[in-house]
Order: C-alpha cells, then sequence, then structure tokens
C-alpha cells in the first residue's frame, strides 16, 4: 500500500509537471498577444504623440528607440495576424516623422537613434515607396562610407543597429552593408575592453565599466539581463534576414548557440530570469524584457533548426508560461519589466504592479516572444 501511494503521489508529480511544459494553444497565445498589444494601443492611442520620461522632466519623440523596439514587436505581430489598424498606427507613426530618424538626422552614429529604421524597412516590404527609405539609405550610407567601425560601445546598440544595416543590406543585394554590420559587431565582441563577450561563459558584458575587475556583490561577473537579451535578439533578426551561405553567418549561429546554453543554466525555478544573470541577490526577482528576449531567441532557433527542439522546449514554455500567468494583467498590463538604465540596480523596483519609465519597449519584446511561441506548434 505504502509503496502505491507513492507511486501515485510521484505520478502526480510527474503529471504536473509535463502540463506545465505543455506549449499553449495557438489561439491562446494569439488572444494574449492582442490583449498586452491592445492594452498599449489604447493607453497611447496617438502615435505621434511625445513621451514623457517624468524622472528626468523631459519629453522625448515618439521615434526613439524604446518606442522603434515596441514597433519591431507589432510587425511581427502584425506577421501572424495582419489587423489594418496594426498596419495604420505603424505607418500614422513614420509617416508623422517623415520616416526619419530621432531628430531628423541622418548623420547620427548613435544606434539608438536608427533603430526605428528596421520597421521603415518592414513597412516598405509591404508597400514600396522610395521615400520611405531615403533617409534610411542615407544614414546607413553614412556609415558603410565611412571607416570607423567603434560606435557600439554598449551591446544594447547592436540590436538597435545591426539588423537596419543587414536588412538593408539583403533588400538592395549589397554586401557592403553586411559586411559594415559584421565589422561594427566583431569590434564590440573581439576589440572593446578586450571584447564584450565572454566566450568562456557564453554571456556579454553590457559595456566596459562592467568588465573585471568589476564584479557583482557575489563575486561573478556581472551580466545584465535584458543587455544580453539585446544581443540575443539582434543575432536572431540578423540570421532572419542572412541567406544560409552568407559570410559570417556561421558565427552568428554560434554565438547564438553559445548563449543559449548559458542562458538556459541560470533560468529561475519559476520561469523567469534575473536581472542579474549571475547573482540572483542583486535586485534578485522576475524581470519580463529579458526572460521575453531570452524566449524570442530560444523560440527562433527551435523553430528555424538552430537549437534542438527537445532541449530548449520546456526552457521556452516554462518562461513563456510564467510571463502569461504572472507578469500579464488582466488588462494587458505587463508587470515586471526593468526600467531603463544598464544594470541591476536600475529602473527598480521591478514588481507586478511596478510602471518602468517607459512602458513601449517592454511590450515589444513580449511580443517577438509570443510570435515565435506561436510558431512552435
Amino acid at each position: 500500500m505504502k509503496k502505491t501511494i507513492l507511486w501515485l503521489l510521484a505520478a502526480t508529480l510527474l503529471a504536473g509537471t509535463v502540463a506545465a511544459q505543455e506549449i499553449p494553444s495557438r489561439s491562446e497565445t494569439l488572444r494574449t498577444l492582442i490583449r498586452v498589444n491592445d492594452y498599449f494601443m489604447k493607453k497611447h492611442a496617438d502615435p505621434t504623440a511625445v513621451m514623457p520620461y517624468y524622472s528626468r522632466k523631459k519629453v522625448y519623440e515618439s521615434n526613439i528607440w524604446t518606442r522603434a523596439v515596441y514597433y519591431e514587436g507589432l510587425m511581427a505581430l502584425y506577421g501572424i495576424y495582419p489587423e489594418n489598424r496594426y498596419y495604420d498606427y505603424a505607418c500614422d507613426w513614420a509617416e508623422f516623422h517623415k520616416w526619419g530618424m530621432r531628430r531628423d538626422n541622418t548623420t547620427s552614429r548613435n544606434a539608438d537613434n536608427y533603430c526605428c529604421a528596421q520597421t521603415y524597412i518592414d513597412l516598405y516590404r509591404l508597400t514600396p515607396r522610395p521615400e520611405m527609405l531615403t533617409k534610411t539609405v542615407a544614414a546607413m550610407n553614412m556609415l558603410v562610407n565611412t571607416p570607423q567601425v567603434d560606435d557600439w560601445t554598449w551591446i544594447d546598440a547592436i540590436q538597435m543597429g545591426m539588423p537596419v544595416l543587414v536588412k538593408l543590406g539583403v533588400d538592395r543585394g549589397d554586401d557592403r552593408y553586411c559586411e559594415k554590420a559584421w565589422k561594427m559587431y566583431a569590434w564590440s565582441r573581439n576589440t572593446l575592453a578586450g571584447g564584450l563577450y565572454n566566450e568562456k561563459e557564453g554571456l556579454w558584458w553590457r559595456d566596459k565599466d562592467f568588465v573585471p575587475p568589476y564584479k557583482e556583490p557575489n563575486g561573478r561577473n556581472c551580466y545584465w539581463s535584458r543587455g544580453n537579451g539585446w544581443v540575443v535578439a539582434a543575432l536572431v533578426r540578423v540570421l532572419d534576414e542572412l541567406p544560409a551561405d552568407a559570410p559570417h553567418r556561421e558565427v552568428y549561429v554560434e554565438d547564438l548557440r553559445t548563449m543559449c546554453r548559458a542562458l538556459k543554466k541560470c533560468q529561475r525555478k519559476d520561469g523567469f530570469w534575473n536581472v542579474s544573470l549571475h547573482d540572483e541577490t542583486n535586485y534578485g526577482g522576475p524581470e519580463t524584457s529579458g526572460t521575453a528576449l531570452f524566449v524570442y531567441g530560444m523560440a527562433w532557433g527551435v523553430n528555424n533548426g538552430v537549437l534542438d527542439r527537445a532541449e530548449y522546449l520546456p526552457v521556452i514554455v516554462k518562461a513563456w508560461n510564467a510571463m502569461c500567468s504572472q507578469a500579464v494583467h488582466e488588462n494587458g498590463f505587463l508587470g515586471y519589466v526593468q526600467g531603463t538604465g544598464k544594470e541591476p540596480k536600475d529602473g527598480q523596483p521591478v514588481t507586478h504592479t511596478s510602471v518602468p519609465d517607459f512602458e513601449d519597449y517592454g511590450t515589444g519584446c513580449f511580443l517577438l516572444a509570443g510570435t515565435e511561441v506561436y510558431k512552435l506548434q
């Protein structure tokens, strides 16, 4: 009798574990994505409105990087659910900014300022008109035709900038854009402060300030969750564009694989990742934006044969279900999103109900993740 009870208990626990790892249905995933996006679009009904940053007593144009990341997610959602209102919302935003960079500056070398061009290119592919990319081409030509490769001094910039160059290079059939993207990536990866990518641990220091001897309170290397998430997203968005025989593609693939192996090891028991990947005591707790970017990268990897499905599906589903059950409010608000910054202590507190200084990028990250989870069936 005792053995029977123990067996039944073990079977029950196993059944619960298996159930927890099931991929949600496509209809359920889509409903969640629509709910989260609807919350954002209703709250920010005017896509052209400036964005108040209360803690700095400033306002920002709506084509800064935070909003640009939101539109990356919106265009991904549009790809699986082509609602006219999504297209109109993105197009009205782009038209208002005259398809230009922040402050209409086509000579800006700051990747944050031309992140918006990722969506301009996506919209151009749907309804091409030359004026849609005139300023994007000018800005990217400036990068290609000048010798500097040392612009991406923080790893967030890799996601903001590299996909623009690669998308444009693929569309125009011009290898110079993709080669410039590689050289800029390689400089950040291998040269800056001895290289911001630690191949041994498979993770990236956010910028030169966090390279050793800088350490976390527990004595380990400081790897910021969302910063590493930006690199994962950049690799996905570049690999999604490049042909199979493109130069440097295998380096990008191997970097994505190595990062995902490292990230798998530091996933929290509840499915999220901490803001500090190697120190759960340094502002520990669930964090949605980094978690969503990791789900995006891993799900894309499984969907495209870059990552092993059996190995990564449990990681993906555990994280996605955690975000849906713990971070997504009934009205679509996203909890546990760390505010802007560059390290664990920034943008705190991160709680179920805390509102980050900008809500847009967290929503964008979540939409990117969910559209890849939708494709997992």
